[in-house]
């Protein structure tokens, strides 16, 4: 259980942080850059959530849609933890009573969400700008957020290990932001379509 009964504790003013293993690091180093970019992925969820969420009372689409994005945003909270817990030698990334680990499942899940909103949606003939309904470009947004923090977090991987199935979330969460984004522009019929070269 986390309790916080002071917000500020100076313990950061030399530009370190610590970590879930007591560890400190400079707050500029490769994992803060990762968990930082997570946080700010999981912001920009959150204004997308919102939306759906007010629009909930008319849709049960709406409802879900809020529900699964919810569902994510508490996801992110346990791949930060992750991120934060650096691997000890030998380490199989398995979670523990002590240690959070993103898991299988949670990527499983992302899949199943992605597949199940794909299927309402008629293939791309050509790349889509990001925008559309506001839902959609706030959901873009997101998405963008989201690919940010994937590129961190692989940063982080070429220097230290990474638990795989983090990556793997990372990388399902982008997809399904995408086809979420179709399926508020009306499953697809309100996408931009970009048309190469027509500014010349």
């Amino acid at each position: 259980m986390v309790k916080l009964n002071k917000i500020y504790t100076r313990t950061g003013d030399d530009g370190t942080t610590g970590l879930v293993d007591g560890s400190r690091l400079e707050k500029h180093a490769p994992r803060m850059e990762a968990i930082g970019a997570v946080d700010e992925a999981n912001s920009a969820i959150g204004l997308a959530a919102e939306l759906p969420r007010a629009a909930a009372h008319r849709s049960v689409d709406a409802g879900k849609l809020s529900e699964a994005l919810f569902r994510i945003q508490n996801d992110l909270f346990d791949l930060g933890a992750d991120i934060a817990t650096p691997a000890a030698e030998g380490d199989d990334f398995a979670p523990s009573q002590m240690v959070l680990r993103i898991v299988a499942a949670q990527v499983d899940w992302l899949e199943a969400r992605i597949d199940e909103a794909n299927a309402r949606l008629e293939p791309l003939t050509s790349f889509i700008l990001p925008g559309g309904s506001e839902a959609a470009a706030r959901t873009h947004i997101a998405r963008a957020a989201v690919r940010r923090a994937e590129r961190a977090m692989v940063a982080l991987a070429a220097v230290e290990a990474v638990n795989p199935q983090a990556l793997a979330y990372i990388n399902r969460l982008s997809d399904y932001l995408f086809v979420l984004a179709r399926v508020a522009n009306a499953d697809g019929a309100d996408d931009v379509k970009w048309v190469p070269g027509a500014n010349r």
